[in-house]
């Protein structure tokens, strides 16, 4: 009997330890060949190959590049022009005074250069441009946020299942000790057999339970491992951070949390300055009906193989230069200036709808964000409780199987409700790290700098 029990409990260590394998694999090959990746290398994996994150950078360097498009209309232009022509047919030759019928080449060349002295609409959109710019600087700033609230999300998944894995890898255990216990009673006549086999169909729930846990680890791994754009042929060992028990006692004012949520998002300031921006596009759309003028220089000379005069002679001669002044003022259009104001104006109040929507969509972030957080503390102190009572329910219906006091009916809830208060208080812990988590990336202090 005695060699039936360390049989039974031989196989339940052998059964706890594939369990564990089953997620981490093979230790020592594993140490070998795994990529470790903490949490601080998985951010700065993540900034460095996140797709969002590049386009974002691109999409910056194009405004900065709109940028200096629109600056370059005060910049003066300097050209070197150059045409030949071939013509054919009756052509005046002025060295003899006749008209004669013959084909003749000319060959015209020069410099040219032009400036703007004055346009009412350059000064609005190089203003226009420079705070699309620094709007787009924003944008990349929220993006390196949202790419570092990705990352901590998957993690924290990640760890989540795992300490659910090993919550069950533990009540598997716990059944399989059990089995053996009950198995030593039935041998000894104390305990019907009908308890072995409602036993053993406990330890294939649990065994059923562990596969579906590690199965759920696994793909909280994958997707953390798509997040960081890892080779999926690759090894990699995730290395948890420890917990912060400092969440659980941390507390929020909706009124502090507002004031720094529209004072620190830098998504609402990027739509505060295209607003502004789109206010200069209306002013530059506006100055369409004003003059504008520019300065114009040019050097030029020609050849014509109608006169008898060498290459050189004529370029020579006919060398000369000029300087002009150009008044440009638009009296009809065809509505082009109309029409671009009222694009503008469109444009103009588009932006300040969209300020509006944001402000309203960052107090409503901020308030359910503080909201969820506090019902986290509730759950976790809860769950704290529960695992409380259920680990000494649990301890007093065993002691009290063991002396025939309790059935295995009652022994099997109490292990069901202390499996069930370990699970949900690992899940209200890792909730309250997301919420706290969502808390600073909805305020918009979440950086790779300062996450937590």
């Amino acid at each position: 009997m005695k060699n039936k029990a360390a049989c039974c409990v031989l196989r339940a260590a052998c059964w706890t330890a594939l369990s564990a394998t089953m997620l981490l694999g093979a230790p020592g090959l594993q140490a070998q060949t795994a990529q470790v990746i903490t949490f601080r290398d998985a951010i700065r994996i993540a900034l460095d190959r996140n797709t969002a994150l590049k386009l974002a950078r691109n999409t910056s360097e194009l405004d900065e590049i709109a940028v200096r498009q629109e600056r370059a209309q005060r910049v003066p232009d300097f050209r070197y022009n150059a045409s030949t022509a071939q013509t054919y047919g009756r052509t005046f030759n002025q060295s003899e005074g006749r008209v004669e019928n013959r084909s003749t080449q000319t060959v015209n060349t020069g410099v040219q250069s032009s400036f703007l002295l004055y346009d009412a609409s350059v000064s609005p959109s190089i203003r226009a441009a420079r705070l699309g710019a620094e709007a787009g600087d924003l944008d990349v700033e929220r993006t390196r946020q949202t790419v570092v609230f990705t990352v901590a999300t998957n993690f924290l998944g990640l760890i989540q299942n795992r300490e659910q894995l090993r919550v069950r890898q533990q009540s598997l255990a716990a059944e399989q000790a059990l089995e053996a216990q009950i198995n030593e009673y039935v041998e000894a006549g104390s305990r019907p057999i009908a308890d072995l086999y409602q036993q053993q169909a406990v330890v294939a729930s649990s065994r059923l339970a562990v596969v579906d846990a590690d199965r759920a680890a696994q793909l909280a791994e994958v997707d953390l491992m798509q997040t960081l754009q890892l080779d999926p042929r690759g090894e990699y060992e995730f290395v948890a951070p420890e917990f912060d028990e400092a969440a659980s006692a941390q507390q929020y004012q909706f009124d502090s949390l507002l004031v720094r949520a529209l004072t620190q998002r830098v998504d609402l300031d990027a739509e505060e300055i295209r607003l502004e921006a789109a206010e200069q596009g209306l002013r530059a759309a506006r100055a369409g009906r004003r003059p504008a003028l520019s300065l114009t220089a040019g050097y030029n000379t020609a050849y014509s193989s109608a006169t008898e005069l060498t290459f050189f002679d004529q370029l020579d001669q006919r060398r000369g230069g000029s300087v002009g002044l150009g008044l440009s003022l638009p009296i009809l259009d065809r509505s082009g200036t109309s029409i671009a104001t009222q694009r503008a104006r469109i444009a103009a109040d588009n932006a300040r709808i969209a300020v509006e929507d944001r402000r309203q969509e960052v107090a409503l972030q901020v308030r359910r964000a503080q909201l969820d957080f506090q019902s986290a503390q509730e759950q976790l102190r809860a769950a704290e409780a529960q695992q409380r009572a259920a680990e000494l329910a649990l301890q007093t219906v065993q002691e009290r199987y063991e002396v025939g006091a309790a059935t295995l009916v009652e022994l099997t809830q109490a292990r069901a409700v202390s499996v069930q208060a370990a699970s949900a208080i690992v899940s209200a812990r890792y909730n309250l790290l997301f919420q706290r988590t969502l808390m600073d990336y909805y305020i918009g202090v979440l950086n790779p700098e300062t996450v937590r």
